[in-house]
């Protein structure tokens, strides 16, 4: 019997973990919505975009993002994605985050999630999937996090002022150049902007580039135009942010033309 994609069926397995294996094509998006489990979502192959309420990551390979419970999220697919999402009851489960964190998938946590995905949702807790499960949450805390979380601002002027800079992230103006665009003075932006996202506006600008980068390269885009596109003057320099960052050269991210997509092929 095929294992169920409908997330609804994973919510209330009498077991802490629900693994779900589910395939999208390039550019499937899953709109706005929110679970009553925790939910650490993982691609095996591909990349994603996901927003929710408190900030935007990309999530591309070697990466998973972690959600609360109750937290709502939309999710684009970069490029074709085999998901492997858990979802994860933390009344039964502690010392897990309390907020939106992106974490590291080391090879041991990849293939304990793929493990999971392949035991039967109420699987012998005393045998096999028992020690996986356990395994793999004692794995997932010992996760670093990673600083690909893009906190979004809710002031109406700084919501525009980071709309139009995602869009077009070469664009270099000065804050006094953005207080004259979304009215408000460059002083006012820059406190706004502390406050709320805990960032200096050069910062978040930075970030915001980063983030853009990772789903850009995750479609296949050469590192040179990623580069040019983000608006740094060359691929040295924006090699350079993007290893002191991450800790990897950006070509790593780019896809591996031995995956062509997703295994089994559903949607």
């Amino acid at each position: 019997m095929a294992r169920s994609i409908d997330p609804e069926d994973y919510q209330h397995v009498p077991r802490p973990v629900a693994a779900m294996p589910k395939d999208f094509p390039a550019g499937f998006q899953i709109a706005a919505h929110s679970h009553p489990r925790a939910q650490l979502i993982h691609a095996v192959a591909g990349s994603m975009w996901v927003e929710a309420d408190p900030g935007a990551w990309a999530v591309p390979p070697r990466y998973a993002l972690w959600i609360p419970g109750g937290i709502r999220h939309s999710v684009r697919m970069v490029t074709a994605v085999a998901m492997r999402t858990l979802y994860i009851d933390t009344d039964r489960v502690d010392r897990l985050p309390a907020d939106c964190t992106v974490i590291a998938v080391s090879p041991l946590l990849r293939e304990l999630i793929v493990a999971a995905a392949g035991e039967p949702l109420e699987y012998d807790e005393a045998g096999r999937g028992g020690h996986v499960v356990a395994l793999l949450l004692d794995e997932l805390r010992a996760s670093p996090a990673a600083p690909v979380h893009l906190p979004m601002p809710r002031d109406r002027r700084l919501v525009r002022l980071a709309d139009q800079l995602l869009a077009d992230p070469a664009r270099d103006d000065t804050l006094e150049g953005w207080g004259a665009a979304v009215g408000a003075s460059a002083r006012t932006l820059a406190r706004r902007f502390r406050e709320e996202t805990g960032m200096s506006f050069a910062e978040w600008r930075q970030r915001a580039r980063l983030v853009l980068a990772l789903a850009r390269l995750a479609e296949g885009e050469a590192v040179g135009s990623v580069a040019l596109g983000l608006g740094y003057r060359s691929a040295s320099a924006f090699t350079a942010m993007f290893r002191r960052t991450i800790g990897h050269a950006p070509a790593t991210y780019r896809p591996d033309p031995a995956i062509s997509g997703p295994r089994n092929g559903r949607a």
